[in-house]
Formats: C-alpha cells, sequence, structure tokens
C-alpha cells in the first residue's frame, strides 16, 4: 500500500489534521509521542503552525529538512496496523 499525505492543517496542541492520497482524513495527537532531537522543535507552536505538504515526499515538512512519515501517520490517524515493507511496495 502505497500512501501519501496531500493535505495537512495543524491544529489545538501537537494535533495534525491530515487527509490521505486514498481520501482518508484523521487527526494524529503528538503530544503524548517521545520527540527527541530535531523532532523537538514540534514543540514548539510558531513551528509547528508551518507544517506543509512535500508534494514530492507525500509527506508533511517543517523548515530545516524536518519531515513524518506518511504510513506511519496514517496508521496512528485511522487506527490500523503499519503494513509489512513487501505491502507497502506493493508485493504480495
Amino acid at each position: 500500500m502505497v500512501v501519501e499525505v496531500v493535505e495537512a492543517r495543524p491544529l489545538e496542541g501537537l494535533k495534525l489534521w491530515l487527509r490521505f492520497s486514498d481520501g482518508k482524513e484523521g487527526v494524529v495527537d503528538l503530544e503524548g509521542l517521545e520527540l527527541p532531537g530535531l523532532l523537538s522543535r514540534l514543540r514548539d507552536p510558531g513551528f509547528f503552525a508551518q507544517v506543509r505538504v512535500d508534494p514530492e515526499l507525500g509527506a508533511p515538512v517543517w523548515p530545516g529538512g524536518l519531515d513524518l512519515d506518511p504510513l506511519v501517520l496514517y496508521a496512528q490517524a485511522l487506527g490500523v496496523d503499519l503494513p509489512l515493507p513487501a505491502e507497502a511496495e506493493g508485493r504480495p
């Protein structure tokens, strides 16, 4: 399964509303996650609000090259299991 983020909007706190390439939508709450290193910058509301979607990556990105994996976000937003690597590449 190949899924990309096509739209992203920051919400209150560390919540991120996402629309995916299959038309599904969901909200991911990053508040309770460990955000080490560069990811800690997401805790700054001004920085978090700068989210945009990189069409080449199909992922939400922030200044400085910070991005989040669309498959992980899809699984979290929709409460589904992550696909195995072969499934993600469309192989049986």
